[in-house]
């Protein structure tokens, strides 16, 4: 039997207007009854796409089915499969493309990358094999260019645990996260580092001598006060002022960023 013919032998058009006068609930749970096996048999087309288990697939279809009670006028002569499946159908490719996907994707590369796989399966079927990215460009009519962003698109639609196992090493399995890179603390010196020589540029040229002989030459208050011929006191409080400037424009520069 064919999808459109699904349902056509239970259900006339005096069902749906007994619905929609007199919003019988019977009435409509009767129209699903008769056109449930539609919902069922395009559901079943996305049946292990992006591993959805198909109790989903099929609420989502019956969804549509119900959208699709709801709005048909039987008035126009049309027959309610040819009106049903395009909405059913709709509501399957809107949840894959909005719900499917592990990370963000924009709109555009989504729906590229459904088109994509059913291009793939298509061809796979026909052929036997998994198409070539020329294949698939030459039976969608787009670039190869866009076939690959396709590809890559669909790669987000599941995200894959750091706690899986990935290896092994000397007998024992390895997670993802066992192999990644860990924090470096060097980072976040580089960092500071920055920010300090960012502030440094607002203090004087005599701020800025003290605090280099202090800290890059390490050398004691005594031994700089003798090199600039000041008092100990003086270079004291010229460290002190230096370096709360530094503190102040150093808690301001993240703000100021």
């Amino acid at each position: 039997m064919s999808t459109a013919a699904v349902g056509r032998e239970r259900a006339t058009p005096e069902s749906f207007e007994r619905w929609q006068r007199d919003q019988d609930p019977r009435a409509r749970e009767y129209l699903v009854e008769c056109y449930l096996p539609l919902a069922s048999k395009l559901a079943a087309r996305y049946r292990g796409r992006a591993g959805e288990p198909f109790d989903d697939l099929l609420q989502v279809a019956s969804l549509g089915l119900l959208k699709a009670i709801d709005r048909f006028d039987p008035n126009r002569g049309t027959a309610f499969s040819s009106f049903a499946v395009p909405t059913i159908l709709g509501e399957l490719k809107r949840y894959f493309r909005d719900t499917g996907w592990s990370a963000h994707v924009p709109r555009g590369a989504q729906e590229l990358a459904l088109k994509v796989q059913e291009a793939e399966r298509a061809i796979s079927l026909r052929l036997g094999r998994s198409p070539t990215a020329e294949e698939l460009a030459l039976y969608m009519e787009v670039s190869v260019e866009e076939v690959l962003d396709g590809l890559e698109a669909a790669a987000a639609h599941h995200a894959i645990s750091l706690e899986v196992p990935h290896d092994e090493l000397d007998g024992e399995p390895r997670s993802l996260s066992d192999v990644l890179g860990e924090h470096d603390p060097r980072f976040e010196q580089i960092d500071a580092s920055l920010t300090v020589a960012s502030a440094a540029t607002e203090l004087s040229d005599r701020e800025l001598r003290v605090l280099k002989m202090r800290f890059s030459g390490e050398l004691t208050q005594s031994e700089i006060a003798k090199r600039l011929g000041v008092s100990q006191m003086q270079v004291s409080r010229i460290l002190r002022r230096a370096l709360a400037r530094l503190r102040e424009l150093a808690l301001a520069e993240p703000a100021s960023r």
